[in-house]
């Protein structure tokens, strides 16, 4: 089983990357993937949607091919969102424009929020609203808001608060079993062939 994690956060080195990185291989080491991937939007490396996309201009087919293997071979995925003034980051938003070839259909994913502070739940209430109609990503009803993320999760302990770094990792493992387990029943459901879009391939 591969899950596949989005990193949404533009900054290079940031706290989001750190979560990302942690879940992936939190799934590993609790075999709840057998494989696990990174994809880190730092620097926003994908352009602003254009229709060039549907027209398979070679500009974007040079850029999103490669990427959109990857996420047609993934069994599922976490995306992590950064709470930046109350919001997704543009960058991972934009993401969510591109993919409408199936590659994140009917797959299952678990939204990550995450906060310097006490916040982080509106960029997970924004995800669920508006970011899965087209390319129809399955969001499973766990969720995880990481919480004044700085000091949780670090790989030098002494920066870590006690507590709240177990309670974290605990959930963190909690969610990934159960985004195992939808990953595993939903690939029956894709492979029933009831989920074929090609006479709906937008959503309502």
């Amino acid at each position: 089983m591969k899950i596949m994690l989005i990193s949404g956060s533009h900054r290079e080195h940031s706290q989001s990357e750190k979560v990302t990185r942690c879940i992936a291989q939190s799934l590993l080491d609790n075999q709840q993937a057998t494989e696990t991937e990174v994809f880190s939007l730092a620097g926003n490396p994908l352009p602003l949607w254009d229709e060039g996309i549907w027209n398979g201009e070679a500009k974007w087919q040079t850029i999103l091919n490669p990427l959109s293997e990857k996420l047609a071979s993934s069994d599922g995925f976490v995306i992590i969102a950064p709470e930046w003034h109350g919001q997704v980051p543009s960058g991972l938003k934009n993401f969510f424009l591109l993919w409408g070839a199936g590659e994140l259909a009917h797959k299952p994913a678990l939204i990550v929020g995450v906060s310097s502070s006490d916040g982080g739940a509106y960029p997970v209430a924004e995800l669920r609203m508006s970011s899965y109609k087209n390319n129809r990503i399955c969001y499973i009803p766990e969720q995880l808001i990481v919480r004044n993320v700085e000091s949780i999760l670090n790989a030098d302990n002494s920066k870590n608060n006690p507590d709240a770094d177990r309670y974290f990792r605990e959930r963190i493992v909690y969610a990934g079993g159960i985004l195992s387990a939808y990953a595993t029943a939903l690939k029956g459901v894709r492979e029933s062939g009831i989920t074929a879009t090609d006479t709906f391939r937008n959503g309502m």
